[in-house]
């Protein structure tokens, strides 16, 4: 982990060195995102190396060059048809390429990008941060000895309905569930799969892990690995949910004043269950939202279908910011010793791409930020609950050729 320590302080000199822009106006009230003059940009520096940025293009190209070259991407009351976000893609690809300094970075963007701002939450007009990672679980092909936890594809009597069919008003709005006695009826819960055996014979089994603590965070990553008995490893990427909502088993614990505001992390939740395993049933069964997978050669994926880029890639509620854009985030980062431990938050700003969404990831005031794999990853996800700025930009229209 020393390796992180080095490489943070180099980032702090960096953005000392460069320095920080004063606060920008926030967006006009009632609007979840909107254009930012000219007089109001951040300053444009970024605290990775590029070559992560490229790569994050190129998936976000991928997905762009198979959809229709007429689909529209909202910013907020603008819009942009595909062929337009491609060029914007390629348009930035190739200045990254060249290797700019970040003064050049900043100049690029202003002369040749749009820039909108999210309002952020009610509260406090910012936007609340988080991170996820791509954890890897022990497992096996059979129910043997302690690996006796399912991971389940998808059950082959889960149905969507997209409501919009049915009546215009209901546009863009589905739900999940399954006929039972020529009755649609939402689909079943968590306790009904985990305790009462409600997919056996209805859903495949991809493996078996042996801790259901960790089998609910890879439900929460959305995506993982499963290093098998066999010297296998498995890919399992989000395939499909059960269609109840998510419900915050953090909350539960500070609300029975198990563990603090203050401490709560993905950490501080296993930590006290490890030490509470009567609690484990009761505590994971509060969240009825239920994650079923499939397997994947690569990864991990996001609701693109493209590789996610650790560092690069970030998770948004797709019904206020447009996927598969250039965004550009302002939060803070852990400082982790050479033991793991965090030893201080630092601010850190970068462009990251809009190619994930989240089932808590809603509205303006929340981003959730892709970490990658190993330990610090695992370490800046559990922990990050940070506020911060979010923009997406895209390509002046004018230059749509």
């Amino acid at each position: 982990m020393r390796r992180f320590l080095w490489f943070y302080v180099l980032s702090a000199l960096l953005a000392f060195l460069i320095g920080c822009p004063g606060p920008e106006k926030p967006p006009p009230v009632g609007k979840p995102l909107a254009r930012v003059a000219e007089a109001d940009l951040p300053r444009f520096t970024d605290d990775m190396f590029l070559d992560g940025l490229s790569e994050a293009i190129r998936q976000n190209l991928i997905y762009l060059n198979r959809v229709p070259a007429d689909r529209i991407f909202h910013f907020g009351d603008d819009a942009y048809p595909a062929a337009h976000m491609v060029r914007s893609m390629e348009r930035l690809l190739a200045f990254v390429a060249r290797k700019p300094a970040m003064g050049e970075i900043d100049r690029f963007i202003r002369d040749h990008y749009r820039v909108y701002r999210s309002a952020g939450r009610e509260t406090t007009g910012r936007v609340l941060f988080t991170g996820y990672f791509e954890p890897l679980l022990k497992g096996n092909r059979t129910p043997e000895g302690r690996y006796r936890f399912p991971v389940y594809g998808r059950p082959e009597d889960l149905a969507v309905v997209d409501l919009g069919q049915f009546s215009d008003k209901y546009k863009g709005e589905r739900i999940i569930g399954r006929v039972s006695e020529n009755t649609f009826v939402p689909y079943h819960d968590r306790e009904a799969i985990m305790e009462g055996g409600a997919l056996v014979g209805k859903a495949d089994v991809l493996a078996w892990v042996d801790d259901r603590v960790d089998l609910f965070f890879l439900h929460i990553q959305g995506s993982g690995k499963i290093a098998l008995t066999s010297g296998e490893t498995v890919n399992v990427h989000y395939n499909a949910k059960n269609g109840r909502p998510y419900r915050s088993i953090g909350q539960v614990l500070i609300d029975e004043d198990k563990v603090s505001l203050e401490e709560m992390s993905m950490q501080a939740i296993k930590a006290y269950l490890k030490s509470h395993p009567e609690e484990i049933r009761r505590i994971l069964n509060h969240n009825p939202s239920y994650i079923f997978f499939s397997v994947e050669a690569d990864g991990p994926y996001g609701a693109l279908n493209v590789r996610l880029t650790p560092g690069r890639s970030i998770a948004v509620d797709r019904s206020i910011f447009p996927l598969a854009a250039l965004a550009f985030i302002r939060t803070e980062k852990p400082l982790v010793d050479g033991d793991g431990r965090i030893v201080e938050w630092r601010d850190f700003s970068r462009f990251v791409l809009t190619q994930d969404t989240g089932g808590a990831i809603k509205g303006p005031g929340r981003g959730d930020l892709f970490w990658g794999s190993g330990p610090y990853a695992e370490i800046a996800a559990g922990h990050m609950r940070h506020n911060g700025d979010l923009f997406v930009l895209v390509l002046n229209s004018e230059e749509s050729r």
